[in-house]
């Protein structure tokens, strides 16, 4: 139902609210995603050449940083909602 006033479909916290899940739901998938293929990669470097495990690790931990900037801008998102109206 729209609002009369607006326009708009859904209000401010609704939107709000939903972008920030949509937000944390699609950094938990990007990295899901990226990390299944870089894991298989290494799994198939450390058979072959077992020195180079400690370099690889980096490679394996770098895709959490998108778990981290889907958090940090789920959690603005959600304090925007707590700001009192102005």
């Amino acid at each position: 139902m729209a609002d009369a006033t607006t326009g708009a479909l859904i209000g401010k916290e609704a939107g709000l609210a939903l972008a920030a899940g949509i937000s944390m739901a699609g950094a938990a998938l990007a990295t899901a995603w990226a990390q299944a293929s870089i894991g298989s990669a290494i799994m198939g470097v450390i058979a072959e050449r077992p020195e180079e495990m400690m370099k690889l690790i980096i490679y394996m931990a770098l895709p959490e940083l998108l778990v981290l900037l889907g958090f940090v801008v789920s959690f603005l998102m959600i304090e925007e909602l707590k700001a009192p109206a102005i």
